[in-house]
């Protein structure tokens, strides 16, 4: 059996945990610099919030309900995911993160499921402060069709018998089938097929002819055949991005190193959290395509490493070095990003006979950038390239405090 378990509402919940104060009224998260609403309450869905809709088209209703709003707050959201992952774990013998608000347990060997499942949300309720829904099911598919329907059954859906499974797909609306996307959808329209329980009696050969593998494996999990296995060992990454668009336009290349050495500091330091090196550095610039009248220029440029590389020095001397030589005077630059590619395992690292090794003096101090960080807060020691009046950084006007990883912003019980 699968469990598919959901922070519900994560970000606006994250938020309101430690504003206990909050608690019934609606809450609303922001994109990057303030955009798009990206996470709501149900009492915020209820003042008609919709996801995605741009900050400033729904400002009306935001005074018009009181809506409190917040900027997106990750570190916070990144702590508070490893903190209900952890308590997942304790619970499944073998756990799959899907997301930063998901992950995949087996529950395999595990009986009366109905009584074991409400204890795994109430631990995790009560250990992390974070809702959370669980669906199990025979697959995937159903343990993710479950999740959605225990949102409105008390958290919990356990569908373990052929009856719960018939029952539950009966009425389910087919655009919510996890596989089910725009292209699918359109032709479910097509055979006037809406529910789950509808598609699940086409016949076999069906899917195979007009879904290829991808439908012979969702018509096999919608009658309870596992054909998605649980993710042992996940797939090393082919690359990692760090880009970020500017509160306001860059015309300076000075100003635009800044903002290239935090990329690539950060860049370096997710490196180094995977473990893994790069042989391939890509800094990409771009204008505001939505202005027609500033000029646009969207340079790209690969750096070949001739040693793999995590440390923040090098990166950030590759990239500031590029960012100069892409950068063009008279245009007003939106976003700047960095890419880091051709990864391969840190301890694999691949010397050259014919290019000179620090013999991992950088490294070392890389690493103690990471400690020295980790312990008194992000951006306490950086590389002086960064600079320190930032007005090129996100927009965050409505941002929380880091209230679990920042000694200065943590609780204090008087």
């Amino acid at each position: 059996m699968f469990a598919l378990c959901d922070c519900n509402n994560f970000y606006a919940s994250a938020e309101r945990l430690f504003r206990p104060e909050l608690n019934g009224k609606p809450v609303v998260v922001l994109s990057n610099n303030d955009g798009c609403v990206i996470a709501r309450s149900e009492e915020a869905k209820a003042c008609g919030i919709k996801m995605g809709d741009p900050e400033f088209l729904v400002r009306d209703l935001i005074k018009k309900f009181d809506i409190h709003v917040f900027s997106s707050n990750y570190v916070l959201y990144g702590d508070m995911s490893e903190r209900v992952m952890h308590n997942l774990g304790r619970w499944f013998p073998r756990l799959d993160v899907y997301s930063i608000d998901e992950a995949f347990g087996w529950l395999g060997g595990v009986g009366d499921l109905e009584n074991y499942t409400p204890k795994i949300r109430n631990s995790v309720i009560r250990n992390t402060g974070i809702p959370v829904s669980i669906g199990v099911a025979p697959t995937k598919t159903l343990a993710k069709l479950a999740n959605k329907l225990s949102k409105k059954a008390g958290g919990v859906m356990v569908l373990d018998t052929d009856e719960k499974i018939s029952a539950a797909v009966r009425d389910f609306p087919v655009h919510d089938l996890w596989g089910v996307g725009r292209q699918y959808y359109k032709k479910f329209e097509e055979l006037n097929i809406s529910t789950v329980g509808a598609l699940r009696e086409m016949p076999e050969m069906w899917f195979k002819q007009h879904m290829t593998v991808m439908g012979q494996r969702m018509w096999n999990e919608l009658w309870g055949r596992p054909a998605i296995p649980l993710d042992a060992v996940r797939d090393v990454k082919k690359g990692i991005t760090v880009s970020r668009s500017f509160r306001n336009y860059i015309e300076h290349p000075d100003i635009l190193a800044e903002a290239l050495t935090l990329y690539a500091s950060r860049l370096a330091e997710k490196l180094r959290a995977e473990k893994l090196r790069c042989l391939y550095l890509q800094v990409f610039l771009y204008t505001n395509k939505n202005r027609e009248d500033h000029p646009q220029h969207f340079p790209s440029h690969t750096h070949k490493l001739l040693i793999a590389s995590n440390n923040t020095t090098d990166l950030v001397s590759i990239a500031v070095r590029v960012s100069a030589m892409l950068f063009k005077y008279g245009v007003k630059y939106r976003k700047a990003g960095v890419i880091a590619s051709g990864l391969v395992p840190e301890a694999e690292l691949q010397l050259s006979a014919f290019t000179p090794h620090d013999n991992g003096k950088k490294d070392l101090v890389s690493g103690v950038l990471d400690k020295l960080n980790l312990a008194y807060g992000r951006g306490t020691l950086r590389m002086a390239t960064e600079g320190f009046e930032k007005n090129w950084r996100l927009k965050h006007e409505y941002l929380s405090k880091s209230y679990t990883t920042r000694w200065a912003d943590i609780i204090k019980v008087v």
